[in-house]
């Protein structure tokens, strides 16, 4: 069982979070890896369907028959915050039944691609919040950035409490989210001088992130080591 992964946290929600974890699992599919999409815990999704839209979005993306009480743990049918709609549910989020459902895929899988929901440090109850689970999984950190008026502030926040909290951070996604930014390519210059690293990905406006191996090598190295090109 080979416990290699990455943790896709944001700025905020709505900056692309899902969109850049279905991207690394793909790209890692396409690489001969067997990756799993996970979303610990999830709060929105509508009335008929058996789960949140990233969620699915996570499984259509890997293409395993993985249970789903595995893949998303926690699945809260009201879109408000997890500690909210966990507390409306008479629901406790506990780290412990996370990470077991992450020691079960990792039976089928050699990397999972685990995502936050919102930004980093939103609630999760109990004094816990999303970071925790990044840590209970010693999962290094992939910050995507929506990049918009304010992101600066934002990003460095974000990148300050991930490093507060002891994790590694991976590196960064700059996605541009608002077509109308201005200064946006300066923007992007500033926020990898602050970061002191250039991002991952740039991902321009309505535009599929696109992860090549380079990237790849940089998010899950050891399980990258398997991959076809690996062994070519």
């Amino acid at each position: 069982m080979i416990l290699q992964g990455i943790f896709v946290t944001g700025t905020d929600t709505g900056v692309g979070k899902t969109r850049v974890a279905c991207a690394i699992v793909r790209a890692l599919a396409a690489a001969g890896v067997r990756a799993a999409g996970m979303k610990p815990v999830a709060a929105g999704f509508d009335d008929g369907a058996n789960c949140n839209a990233d969620v699915a979005a996570l499984a259509a993306a890997d293409g395993l028959d993985l249970v789903l009480r595995d893949r998303n743990p926690y699945a809260f049918r009201a879109a408000i915050a997890p500690h909210l709609a966990a507390r409306d549910e008479a629901a406790r989020i506990e780290l412990g039944a996370i990470a077991a459902a992450w020691r079960r895929i990792a039976e089928v899988a050699d990397a999972i691609v685990v995502e936050g929901a919102g930004g980093a440090l939103v609630p999760l109850g109990g004094g816990l919040d999303m970071l925790d689970i990044a840590r209970r999984l010693r999962l290094p950190v992939l910050l995507v950035v929506g990049m918009r008026l304010g992101c600066l502030n934002h990003a460095l926040l974000t990148a300050g409490a991930i490093e507060a909290r002891g994790l590694a951070m991976a590196g960064w996604v700059a996605n541009r989210i608002d077509p109308s930014m201005a200064r946006a390519d300066d923007n992007v210059a500033e926020l990898a001088a602050l970061l002191r690293v250039p991002p991952l990905l740039d991902v321009a406006w309505n535009d599929e992130p696109r992860v090549d191996r380079r990237a790849l090598g940089k998010l899950i190295p050891n399980a990258l080591s398997r991959a076809r090109w690996a062994r070519a």
